[in-house]
């Protein structure tokens, strides 16, 4: 036992080292990107051109379509499998001249952006996307100007192509820039939208959103919700708010709007029928509704059943039998009749 575990150590130690050792060679090999599709020239380090070299990808031979010239290698229009750690050795004593870490991806396209506020009118935030991928480490610029000035842009600290802007005045007609630059070692690309502050009013749906149903009525059901918690003044900028609500037998909605309230309630729904209901809310004046809630389920108030108790025919004695019975016993001329019969 004591030698299997010890084989085992070995063994675990052992990749560990390697693993160390490559991220230490990694970490002096210098990067190269290039581009998807081209054909790569990589030059061992300053040796001259008459120079002969043997080269490695990974610690072991290069088996891609590729031609050597002198201390150079020139790989065949490279793909994602071309990436790797390239070692070149200067022969004939075998020494590591160079190391260089070869990334493989393509220049971006242009970012798609999009602008929104959810917390009117503290602010507005920006975020962006690249609709194909690149492979390789891509950051984005980003610049907002209101007016011709530029304004101060806030990174997102979760979200890393998010950023945060505050409005500089309120109802203003000048309209807003802003230009998103995708930015790579193999090129750059921009996309730019404006608009006016109405237009990217959109808050957040309603939150806490329950649905329950009002004793002994069995059509109704009391609805009620929170104002988004993201909205910051709900008494100066009210909201007004949009409920939909179906039963789910039916895939038909009905809806009600509703101005500056947080509870409603229902009063033409099925009886028994479990129902599902979403709300969705909206400044009282700009922008658009927010997205649906998370859906609720409810169900109106039903009565009850009683018990019932389970009765047969045997168990009834008619009252005119027992009567009748009574009486046959109390005559005792036919009671001594019917002893003689029976003996």
């Amino acid at each position: 036992m004591a030698n299997i575990v010890t084989s085992f150590c070995c063994v675990v130690l052992a990749a560990v080292v390697v693993v160390y050792a490559q991220r230490r060679s990694q970490q002096g090999a210098r990067i190269q990107y290039e581009k998807i599709g081209s054909d790569v020239t990589m030059q061992c380090g300053s040796l001259d051109n008459d120079a002969s070299v043997t080269w490695k990808v990974n610690g072991t031979d290069v088996k891609a379509r590729r031609r050597e010239e002198g201390p150079r290698l020139i790989l065949m229009e490279v793909n994602m499998s071309s990436n790797g750690l390239y070692s070149c050795f200067q022969n004939p004593d075998g020494q590591r001249r160079d190391q260089i870490n070869l990334r493989v991806g393509l220049p971006p396209k242009e970012p798609q952006v999009t602008c929104r506020s959810n917390t009117y009118p503290k602010g507005f935030y920006c975020s962006w996307h690249l609709q194909h991928p690149t492979y390789i480490p891509t950051d984005f610029e980003v610049d907002v100007q209101h007016n011709q000035r530029p304004l101060e842009v806030t990174r997102d600290e979760v979200h890393k192509n998010r950023c945060h802007v505050k409005f500089p005045e309120l109802f203003t007609s000048f309209p807003y820039r802003v230009n998103v630059t995708a930015v790579n070692s193999l090129g750059r690309a921009s996309s730019a939208i404006s608009f006016e502050e109405s237009s990217i009013v959109k808050p957040d749906p309603p939150e806490k959103v329950v649905a329950k149903p009002v004793a002994n009525n069995a059509r109704r059901l009391e609805v009620t919700w929170n104002s988004p918690s993201t909205w910051p003044d709900v008494e100066t900028f009210p909201l007004k708010y949009f409920l939909r609500y179906r039963p789910l037998i039916r895939d038909q909605w009905q809806h009600v709007e509703l101005s500056d309230s947080t509870s409603h309630t229902i009063t033409d729904a099925y009886a028994g029928k479990e129902y599902i209901i979403q709300l969705a809310a909206k400044d009282m004046e700009i922008g658009t509704w927010s997205d649906w809630s998370v859906a609720v389920h409810a169900t109106p108030w039903m009565e009850e059943p009683k018990p019932i108790t389970s009765t047969t025919e045997s168990d009834i004695i008619p009252e005119t039998t027992v009567e009748v019975f009574q009486g046959f016993m109390n005559n005792k001329f036919l009671f001594r009749v019917f002893c003689r019969l029976v003996s």
